[in-house]
């Protein structure tokens, strides 16, 4: 058997044009500046630093940038492969457990790091503690902010298989 293998550049090529990539690209992307956007109309970012991290890393808020990139990707997968394949289960089986960890596992991190925060600084505050180094407080979803994820993901992922 004679295949001929694509070149470096030419996978490359088809690396970045493939619609599955891209759509989980844009599902993200478009998260991530909705959030930004809202946040800019609510006052909530006071610098370009914090503009630049609200657009490209920060976690939390509305909407969830996971879930819409996970959700895109199943629906993409979904229309390319067909919703029986082998490879929408494996997807559809991601979709869960990053759903059910977006609103569940890290939004009750989130709340108990803020309490144990709270209870830190109560203790530092009354001497009993020498010092207290606050823990990060990861961001979770609430179910309106991965259910909106999951919109925008759906019909990126749908724009991406039709068009």
């Amino acid at each position: 058997m004679n295949t001929i293998l694509p070149t470096f550049k030419e996978q490359l090529y088809l690396f970045f044009r493939n619609q599955i990539l891209l759509s989980c690209i844009f599902s993200w992307l478009g998260a991530q500046f909705l959030k930004t956007a809202i946040n800019l109309i609510y006052g909530r970012i006071h610098s370009l630093g914090e503009l630049f991290e609200m657009m490209i890393w920060r976690t939390g808020g509305m909407p969830s940038s996971h879930s819409a990139l996970v959700t895109s990707l199943c629906t993409t997968i979904g229309f390319k492969d067909g919703i029986h394949s082998d490879l929408f289960m494996l997807s559809l089986c991601f979709f869960l457990v990053v759903i059910r960890d977006a609103f569940g596992v890290r939004r009750s991190s989130g709340l108990q790091a803020k309490k144990l925060n709270q209870i830190g600084k109560e203790l530092a505050d009354k001497n009993i503690l020498d010092k207290y180094d606050s823990i990060k407080e990861v961001n979770g979803h609430t179910p309106m902010e991965v259910l909106c994820g999951c919109i925008l993901g759906f019909f990126i992922g749908m724009a991406f298989s039709l068009l």
